[in-house]
Parts: C-alpha cells; sequence; structure tokens
C-alpha cells in the first residue's frame, strides 16, 4: 500500500476527524463489535484463568491471541487499556467483598439527604 497504508485487509479504520478538530465517537454498531470482541477475550481469559492480562501478557498473548487481536482491532486502544484496568479493578472488588462477607461484615442502609 502506500506509505502509511497497512498490509492487513481487515485494519480498522481510523477515527474521522469533526469539525472542531476532535474526533467522531464510535457509532452504536461499532461500540457494539468491541463489547463482542472484549466478551470473547475476557471469556478466553477466564478459561485459562488470567485475571490481570496486562502482567500476565506473555501467558494472555499465548493462549488467546486470536481474541486479542480481533478485540485490539475492533476496539479504540483507549479502550482496550480501560477494560482490561476495569476487569482487574472488579475482580479484586469482588474479593475484597467477599473477603468480608466470610468475615461476617453486613451491608448497611446509606440515608440519603
Amino acid at each position: 500500500m502506500g506509505w502509511f497504508g497497512s498490509d492487513k485487509p481487515n485494519a480498522p479504520e481510523a477515527p474521522k476527524a469533526s469539525g472542531d478538530g476532535g474526533f467522531i465517537a464510535p457509532d452504536r454498531n461499532k461500540r457494539a463489535h468491541c463489547w463482542e470482541a472484549r466478551d470473547a477475550y475476557f471469556a478466553c481469559l477466564d478459561k485459562n484463568n488470567i485475571i490481570d492480562s496486562v502482567k500476565q501478557s506473555e501467558k494472555a498473548d499465548s493462549l488467546c491471541a486470536p481474541e486479542s487481536a480481533k478485540f485490539d482491532q475492533n476496539c479504540a486502544s483507549s479502550w482496550v487499556q480501560y477494560f482490561k484496568k476495569r476487569r482487574v479493578m472488579e475482580y479484586q472488588r469482588d474479593q475484597t467483598l467477599k473477603r468480608l462477607q466470610g468475615e461476617g461484615a453486613s451491608d448497611i442502609a446509606v440515608q440519603q439527604q
């Protein structure tokens, strides 16, 4: 292809710029494709007992390469990083809640003013 083109036939198209210099957000269809790719990638990670795909990147890349490629292709890189960090945060939150419940903690009602 050209100087800055991609040789990959399914390379994601670059986000289009808006009139004010920002970028146009992905439409509903593109977001749905991103979420489907994310869910498939996370299912592969779950199947292989990988929680943090950033810290365990070698293992994640070797076991979930096709899902990772599709995730990277269908989502903006900032979304990919966000979803990976959020996965770890949610896992840690769930583990903390389980530990607290095991220690006898109970929910309290929050008063709203």
